[in-house]
C-alpha cells in the first residue's frame, strides 16, 4: 500500500498522520551544531491513522492523541529523522504488544541444593565473625 510505513510488529501508519519538525541539537559540536538545524522531531497523530478500536485504546493510554519521539545523536538530519521514526514505530509496537503469561515452575532439585548450601555457608560466615566471649 503506497503512502503508509510499517512498524516493525506489521501495524501500516499513513504518511500523512507523520509531521517532521528539525531544530538545533544541544550540546557540544562547535559551529556545525550552531548553525544547523538537525535534530529531528516527530509527530505521529492517531486521529489521522484509523487504527483499530483495541490498538486505538491502547496508544491512546499510553501517549495521548500523539506519538512523539526524537532523533538528534547525529549530524546529518536524514539519520536523525530516520532514528527518531524507527524510535516513534518501537514506541507504538512497544504499547500494542500483549504481554505472555508468566507460566508457574518449581525449583530444580540442584538448584535448591545450591541456595540451602549458600545459605549454610553464610550463616557459618555470620557465626564466626560473632563474640564468643572466650578470648
Amino acid at each position: 500500500m503506497v503512502g503508509t510505513i510499517r512498524t516493525p510488529g506489521g501495524l501500516e501508519v499513513p504518511e500523512a498522520a507523520i509531521r517532521y519538525t528539525f531544530v538545533r541539537s544541544g550540546g557540544p559540536g562547535g559551529q556545525h551544531v550552531n548553525t544547523t538545524s538537525t535534530k529531528a522531531q516527530i509527530r505521529i497523530d492517531l486521529d489521522a491513522c484509523g487504527f483499530d478500536a483495541r490498538i486505538d485504546a491502547l496508544l491512546r493510554a499510553r501517549y495521548g492523541h500523539v506519538v512523539r519521539a526524537t532523533g538528534g545523536e547525529s549530524r546529518s538530519q536524514w539519520r536523525n529523522r530516520s532514528e527518531a521514526l524507527e524510535r516513534a514505530l518501537a514506541m507504538i509496537d512497544a504499547a500494542v504488544a500483549r504481554e505472555r503469561p508468566r507460566v508457574a515452575t518449581r525449583a530444580t532439585r540442584g538448584s535448591r541444593e545450591r541456595r540451602l548450601a549458600d545459605k549454610a555457608h553464610r550463616a557459618r560466615r555470620k557465626s564466626d565473625r560473632r563474640w564468643t566471649g572466650d578470648d
